[in-house]
Order: C-alpha cells, then sequence, then structure tokens
C-alpha cells in the first residue's frame, strides 16, 4: 500500500458523502425534508466541511515535513504554504463570483461575500505556513535530519494549543465576545455573522472551523514519528483509540452540570461539539488506512481514491448541477428514489471528470518530461 492512498481515499469518500448530502437537499419535495431518512442523510452531511479541513492539514504537514527534511528553510516552506493558501482563497473568491453570475436573479449581492469553504481552506494553509514557520528550526548548524524532528516536536504542540485555544474561544466570539465593532463582512470571516446580525452555523468562519485544520496539521506531523514509521498498523490503533476516548469525553464534557459559557450550543460552536466530530474524523482516518491496507481499497481501481485525487475539481462543478442553474432534477421538486437516481448520476459524471483530468494532467506531464504519477514514488521510507 502506498503511504498517502488511504488519504486519497478517505478525500474521496468525503466527495461521496458530499454528493448524498448536496443532492437530497436541493432535490428532495419540502414534505420529504422531515422524514428520518433526510435526517440521517444530514446527519452524514456534518461530515465533509470538517474533514475537508483536517485533510487539508494533515497534506500540509506532509508537505512541510518532506521539505523540512530537505533542509529547504523556513522562509521557503512558510512562503509556499502561503502561496498555495492565497491561490485557494482567491479560486474561493472566484467561485462566488460564479455562483452569483450564474444566479443572479435569485441570489443576493451580499453572497459575493460569503464566507464558504474554499476562502476557509485557502485561509487555513496560511495560518498553517505561518504556525510552521515559527516552529521550524531557524539554526543553520542542525542537520536536516535533527532540525526536522525538533521542528516536528513543535509543530505538533503548537497544532493542538492552537486548535484547542480555537475551539475555547469560539461561544464567546459567536456571542459576549463578537467583534460586532467590524463591517459585517469582515466580522462574518471571524464568526459567521454575515448580514443576518448573527452567527449562521451553516457558513465557514475562523471560529471554529480553522481549529480542524490544525488538528489534522498535528495529525500529519504524528505520521512522520517512528510509531507511525515502523508500526503503522498499532499507530492506527491508537488513532483508533483516540477518536473514540474523544467521542466519549465529549458526550461526558456535555452531560456535566457546570458550563463555562453564559451561552451554551452543544450542536453549533460548543467545544465538546468541536471534540465529539475530532473523534469522528479521526475514526475515519483510521478507517480509511484499514480499508486500504487490508480491505477493497486498493483492489483494482479505486473510485474513492479517483476522486480524491481531484476533489477540488469535483466539488466546484458539481455544485452547479445540484444547486445552480444547470441542476439536472428541479429543485425541491423530487422523490427519495429521484434524488438517489439524480445522485448516481453525479457520483459517475464526476469520476469520469476526474479521469480525464488525472489523463490529462498525465499526458502533459509526459510531453514537458515529468514523471507521471505511477513512475514516481509516493511511499515514505522505513514505513511499515
Amino acid at each position: 500500500m502506498t503511504r498517502l492512498s488511504y488519504i486519497d481515499w478517505m478525500r474521496g469518500f468525503i466527495c461521496i458523502l458530499m454528493f448524498q448530502a448536496h443532492g437530497y437537499a436541493s432535490w428532495l419535495r419540502p414534505e420529504l425534508q422531515t422524514t428520518r431518512f433526510y435526517r440521517f442523510s444530514q446527519i452524514l452531511a456534518t461530515i465533509p466541511a470538517p474533514a475537508f479541513l483536517f485533510l487539508a492539514g494533515v497534506s500540509a504537514a506532509l508537505v512541510t515535513e518532506k521539505m523540512r527534511e530537505k533542509g529547504i528553510p523556513r522562509n521557503e516552506i512558510a512562503r509556499r504554504s502561503m502561496r498555495r493558501g492565497a491561490e485557494i482563497f482567491a479560486l474561493g473568491l472566484l467561485f462566488r463570483v460564479q455562483e452569483y453570475a450564474l444566479g443572479y436573479k435569485w441570489v443576493s449581492w451580499t453572497d459575493l461575500l460569503r464566507v464558504d469553504i474554499l476562502n476557509l481552506i485557502g485561509l487555513s494553509l496560511i495560518f498553517l505556513g505561518i504556525l510552521c514557520w515559527f516552529t521550524g528550526a531557524s539554526s543553520p548548524t542542525l542537520d536536516p535530519a535533527s532540525a526536522a524532528e525538533t521542528s516536528r516536536r513543535r509543530s505538533i504542540f503548537a497544532a493542538l494549543l492552537t486548535g484547542t485555544v480555537i475551539a475555547m474561544l469560539t461561544p464567546l466570539v459567536w456571542t459576549t465576545w463578537r467583534p460586532n465593532f467590524l463591517p459585517w463582512p469582515l466580522e462574518s470571516y471571524i464568526n459567521g455573522v454575515h448580514s443576518l446580525n448573527e452567527p449562521q452555523h451553516w457558513l465557514f468562519p475562523i471560529f471554529p472551523w480553522t481549529a480542524f485544520a490544525f488538528a489534522g496539521l498535528a495529525v500529519g506531523f504524528f505520521l512522520f514519528t517512528n510509531l507511525a514509521r515502523l508500526r503503522e498498523s498499532l499507530f492506527f490503533a491508537a488513532v483508533t483509540g483516540i477518536g473514540l476516548l474523544a467521542c466519549a469525553l465529549s458526550v461526558l464534557f456535555d452531560d456535566v452540570p457546570i458550563h463555562l459559557y453564559a451561552t451554551y450550543d452543544y450542536w453549533h460552536s460548543s467545544p465538546q461539539f468541536f471534540l465529539l466530530r475530532c473523534g469522528v474524523l479521526l475514526l475515519l482516518f483510521a478507517f480509511s488506512y484499514g480499508w486500504c491496507r487490508w480491505g477493497l481499497g486498493q483492489k483494482g481501481f479505486s473510485p474513492a481514491i479517483q476522486l480524491g485525487t481531484t476533489s477540488l475539481l469535483v466539488y466546484w462543478v458539481h455544485i452547479e448541477f445540484v444547486y445552480g442553474r444547470l441542476s439536472i432534477i428541479p429543485k425541491h421538486r423530487a422523490s427519495i428514489p429521484l434524488a438517489s437516481l439524480g445522485i448516481i448520476v453525479i457520483f459517475f459524471a464526476m469520476l469520469g471528470l476526474s479521469i480525464l483530468r488525472t489523463r490529462w494532467k498525465s499526458s502533459h506531464k509526459k510531453i514537458k518530461g515529468a514523471p507521471t504519477p505511477s513512475e514516481r514514488p509516493l511511499s515514505i521510507p522505513n514505513s511499515a
């Protein structure tokens, strides 16, 4: 099993969860959106957004660690991470312009300034780059391996601390410590207030969402520890245990009669809910590893891995065919079977698009003489 395959598989599996969540939300008739079936669908819908941010953090750690081991200066490492974050943030703004242009007759101009998941992923990568700069070893006298190990320990501690602080501050930033002196387009990036005068749980502000990226960054650096390299199965067993413990602690802390905050909202802004979702993400991360190592994850062609390699593209395109003017099914008019059929169509269409994108990229690299993914090694030395 290649070292990165389970990460792509998890990202692709998240795309599938996203397809079903968006499809049922957009197409089902209003009376069907009160059924148990729909509620279960929307429970699954709570996974993709934090998972995308979590995996963005994992990927940032993988890239940063490899550059550190090569002895690349921390300024250059931070610059690359922040530049990538700025690119995705710009794509997020462009996506909002596209959605407004295609639906300007029905969409308010304020939608141009909505804080969406792409905006937040971009900002998160910028923040991760800044953190990795602070935790990177600056002494030129250290050899790259020793410097990378030192930086890794600092990064894990700093990422966990930062994520915890963000989660703990979220209830305050959403209520009593609201920065309402800021114009709403800026405040919305802090707490998701948008133009509606109070934080909206369906938006993606810095508090609490960037905390998932910092959690992913810590997990990504843990993948380079000796335990993860030499005893990978044991490492993921520990990840499973920590995930279960996080879920249990979330429920336990929620049942404590004493709360730290004047306004307590478990399902939207509480640290307890953040802890629960981190536990679920760790369990899904461990399951993805196990499925790819011992299950069917890599038996022949894997649709999930394929989707995972082009997740940004399929996210961008599928939105228009589900929510936009090009929706393949009339919105809010479908039965459950019809909506399910539409989701299957979206899945195969996005899979086909992903394959075309991968083949085009491979042929483009061959023309330039660069190695294709099949020719380039993906494994990390000393992995079990």
